[in-house]
């Protein structure tokens, strides 16, 4: 499995998209290996932690985010199914979930239903730990205007805090889990 190889299949490594994508999935996967090495106890799969957190967000090509250098013609929050869709043919099923759940704090039919989504209808919630570790890593970079630089807790917060208490609860609950032991 090389992350990069399957990200040239679909970018082309001179354009915008690529140097987002590559460059915010780095700064995703640092934090991501950072916070799996804290939580030895819980044993994570480090090297797929890394290798999925360098692919969670190969869908963004297929959406409509000019401002990211992509191009397609889906919203932007179908980056995640088409990225498990992209995944799944290249035949990497565990990756391909990873792609799908790292949205917000993950995603329930429910939430789906009452924000009329255009996606599919079906729970995209991480549920192993590697899979919250790239999620949780994921909120404290942007892709657009500071990519390189990790928003502080309390942004990502603040960010979280617009869809829900239950998803800002979701999100404290795994500040908790995954802090820096004092």
């Amino acid at each position: 499995m090389h992350p990069i190889e399957i990200i040239r299949k679909y970018y082309n490594p001179e354009s915008e998209a690529y140097k987002f994508l590559i460059q915010h999935s780095k700064m995703v996967a640092k934090k991501a290996v950072e916070i799996a090495e804290r939580v030895k106890h819980l044993n994570p799969d480090i090297k797929f932690i890394e290798e999925a957190a360098m692919l969670h967000d190969i869908g963004i090509f297929l959406t409509k985010a000019p401002q990211i250098g992509c191009f397609g013609d889906k919203p932007y929050i179908c980056h995640g199914y088409l990225g498990r869709e992209l995944l799944e043919k290249e035949g990497f099923p565990k990756h391909a979930i990873v792609c799908e759940t790292h949205i917000g704090v993950g995603l329930t039919i429910a939430d789906i239903e009452k924000n009329n989504f255009p996606i599919p209808k079906r729970d995209m919630i991480p549920t192993t730990i590697e899979e919250k570790i790239i999620c949780f890593a994921d909120k404290f970079f942007s892709k657009d205007n500071e990519p390189v630089k990790e928003k502080p807790i309390s942004k990502a917060r603040g960010f979280i805090a617009r869809f829900g208490e239950d998803k800002l609860g979701q999100f404290d609950e795994w500040v908790e889990l995954f802090k820096e032991p004092s």
